[in-house]
C-alpha cells in the first residue's frame, strides 16, 4: 500500500504510527546513551521489515539530533540460494547513503553441520556476529545497531527461562564479549506490530529468510504463540513484562551474586525500600504507547 493512495483516515493513523516509532526509538537512544556525538553507526540491514524500519528512523534521528553522527548500512550476504542480490544495492543507491555488502558462504557452512531438520539459528547466528563485529572494526564503526524489537526481547527472556534457567534476554546497550564492539537496539521500545504495519505501508522491499525463517520447529515460535494467545486474553500483557523487564528489583529475586542477602540484617538494610510491600498484591498501570513522551536526543 503506497503513502499516496492512502486516505485521509488512513494517513492519519499512519502518521500517529511513525511518530511513535520515532518517539519510542528516540526514547530508547536517550535512555540508554546509545548514540554519542562523533560515532558512526554501522546499520546491520538484513532485508526485513525490522532493520528498514531502524534505518528509515535512524535516518530521521540522524537529521533532528543536535549531535552529529553518521551512518553505513551493511548486508551480509549469506549466499542463500536464491537471494536477490540487487534489492539492497538498488534501495541504499536511492538512498544515497554509503553501504557495504558483505559476501561470505555461512550458508553451505551451517547445511553442512547442521543435521537436516535441526535448527540452525545458533550456529548461523555466531558466524553472523563474528563477520559483522569484523567488518565493523574494518569501517571505524563505533556502534553496531540490531533490528530486535520489544517483542523479540520479550520472547527471549522466555527463552533463555524456559530452556536455560537465566533470567536473561537482549538489553538495548551491551559491550560484545571481546570488548571491541557496542551494540545497539534503537527499536527495543517499539512493538512488532507496529513495525510490521509501518514496513507495509512503507512498502520496503523484503527479503524473506530461506535459511532459518521459514523453520517451524524453533523453539521461538512457539513462545511467540505462546505470547500471542496470552495477548489475545489479556490485552497489554507483553507490554507489562516488557516494562517489568524495564524496573527489577533484585532484593526480590533469589541471585545472591546480584543481592547481598548474606549480610542483611536490620542494622544494614542496604536502601531496601520495598520491606513494607514484600506480601502486597502487586498494581498494575495501563500500557498506553501513545502516552509515551521523550526528550531526545539529549542536548550535550
Amino acid at each position: 500500500m503506497k503513502i499516496d493512495t492512502l486516505t485521509e483516515s488512513q494517513r492519519y493513523g499512519f502518521n500517529k504510527l511513525q511518530k511513535r516509532i520515532y518517539r519510542n526509538a528516540g526514547k530508547a537512544v536517550g535512555d540508554f546513551n546509545m548514540i554519542e556525538d562523533g560515532d558512526k553507526v554501522m546499520v546491520c540491514l538484513s532485508g526485513g521489515a525490522d532493520s528498514y524500519t531502524m534505518l528509515n528512523t535512524l535516518l530521521y534521528l540522524q537529521r533532528v539530533a543536535p549531535i552529529k553522527f553518521s551512518l553505513v548500512a551493511v548486508n551480509l550476504d549469506q549466499k542463500q540460494p536464491g537471494f536477490p542480490e540487487d534489492v539492497l544495492p538498488t534501495y541504499l543507491n536511492q538512498l544515497g547513503i554509503e553501504y557495504r555488502i558483505v559476501e561470505e558462504d555461512t550458508y553451505s557452512i551451517v547445511k553442512d553441520k547442521i543435521p537436516a531438520g535441526k535448527t540452525t539459528c545458533s550456529l548461523c547466528s555466531r558466524l553472523r556476529r563474528g563477520i559483522l563485529y569484523r567488518t565493523a572494526k574494518e569501517l571505524g564503526a563505533t556502534r553496531i545497531a540490531l533490528g530486535h524489537h520489544a517483542d523479540d526481547i520479550v520472547e527471549t527472556l522466555f527463552l533463555n527461562m524456559f530452556y536455560g534457567s537465566r533470567m536473561k534476554t537482549m538489553p538495548p546497550k551491551l559491550i560484545s564479549d571481546d570488548r571491541q564492539n557496542i551494540v545497539i537496539r534503537p527499536l527495543a521500545y517499539c512493538r512488532e506490530k507496529d513495525i510490521k504495519r509501518f514496513a507495509e505501508v512503507m512498502e520496503f522491499p523484503i527479503i524473506p529468510c530461506n535459511l532459518c525463517g521459514s523453520q517451524e520447529n524453533l523453539q521461538r515460535q512457539a513462545i511467540k504463540q505462546m505470547l500471542a494467545e496470552w495477548e489475545k486474553q489479556t490485552p497489554g500483557r507483553i507490554d507489562n513484562i516488557f516494562k517489568a523487564i524495564c524496573n527489577v528489583t533484585p532484593s526480590h529475586l533469589a541471585d545472591p551474586t546480584i543481592f547481598n542477602f548474606t549480610d542483611l540484617s536490620l542494622e544494614r538494610d542496604q536502601g531496601i525500600t520495598e520491606f513494607d510491600t514484600a506480601f502486597d498484591a502487586p498494581e498494575f498501570e495501563s500500557s498506553n504507547p501513545d502516552e509515551i513522551t521523550i526528550d531526545w536526543p539529549p542536548k550535550g
